[in-house]
């Protein structure tokens, strides 16, 4: 079953007058390991006299570097993709022999090749706190690794409350777990030190979420989105030997599947904006939007073709 869709996202600035813009860097591009098919990704800028050189940061995210010659009172960055929706089954992996259980320990090797990822920022109280509260529920004895992973996502989802959060920056994991709340982002770098703090490699990820409504309602438990919804969001990867990098979302407590579509992943989620650059001094107003369109869909058993699709038939 596959549906297909286009998504546009557009930011803008608008200045009160005539501003000098600093190189921009964006990470707005699907990343080379994302698992969604795209069709098609185009990345339009204004002003349009700019020079645009693609290249790759240390951790192998698609970088647009844009070097603007001349002042301009208006900045925006239009992404337009095209996707397929082809599910995924974030389980269909295999897991290295000597990895099926956790704890476990990264080969020599291994374990210096993930070093950036590796090392947590030093853990305050609380952080401690959960930790070890986790490892005596949780680890009694050796656990399957998946398992591991399942029960870890799910139990920081059910800790920590979503919010939209406007203010700039990301939590630190001891303002996080004292509010027990915070935004996608904050719960996605708490994830990392959590899992960092186990000794497992993780990373931050920042990018867009998909969410598609559902054909049919669920007998149990929510139905998901009532509409079609994108927007930009944050979440976790770690690094299991035989899967490689695998996605964790703590805002749903779920792994990361088909509606998850990388733009950036990073040792610290600084490294992670979208759009880093600055401009001569100025009030700007902010301007986002972004929005998903079906554009196809292949007949499937929770909607198979209606009436007039036979008659064109």
């Amino acid at each position: 079953m596959a549906i297909r869709i286009a998504l546009h996202h557009k930011t803008s600035y608008r200045y009160d007058r005539q501003v000098a813009l600093s190189p921009h860097e964006v990470r707005l591009r699907p990343a080379p390991h994302a698992r969604t098919p795209i069709l098609s990704y185009s990345l339009s800028v204004l002003p349009q006299e700019h020079f645009i050189n693609w290249q790759q940061d240390p951790y192998g995210n698609y970088i647009g570097r844009f070097v603007f010659p001349e002042k301009t009172d208006t900045l925006a960055f239009t992404v337009d993709l095209v996707a397929d929706m082809t599910v995924i089954n974030p389980f269909d992996f295999f897991i290295e022999q000597y990895a099926e259980h956790f704890p476990f320990a990264y080969p020599e090797q291994l374990q210096w090749e993930l070093s950036a990822y590796a090392q947590p920022e030093p853990a305050g109280p609380l952080l401690l706190a959960w930790v070890a509260a986790a490892r005596r529920e949780l680890l009694a004895q050796p656990m399957n690794t998946t398992d591991f992973l399942v029960a870890i996502n799910q139990r920081l989802q059910r800790d920590i409350a979503y919010l939209l959060r406007m203010e700039p920056g990301v939590q630190t994991p001891e303002d996080t777990l004292e509010k027990r709340s915070g935004s996608c982002r904050d719960s996605g770098w708490l994830l990392v030190q959590i899992l960092r703090t186990m000794g497992l490699a993780a990373r931050f990820v920042s990018g867009y979420l998909i969410q598609l409504r559902a054909d049919q309602e669920a007998f149990d438990g929510p139905s998901g989105p009532v509409e079609d919804f994108t927007d930009l969001h944050a979440w976790t990867e770690v690094y299991i030997p035989g899967p490689g990098w695998i996605g964790l979302d703590p805002t749903s407590g779920m792994l990361a599947g088909e509606g998850h579509i990388p733009l950036a992943c990073t040792a610290v989620p600084s490294s992670a904006a979208p759009v880093t650059g600055y401009t001569d001094k100025a009030e700007v107003e902010f301007f986002h939007e972004m929005t998903v369109t079906r554009i196809h869909e292949a007949p499937r058993v929770t909607k198979p073709y209606s009436e007039s699709d036979w008659q064109n038939i």
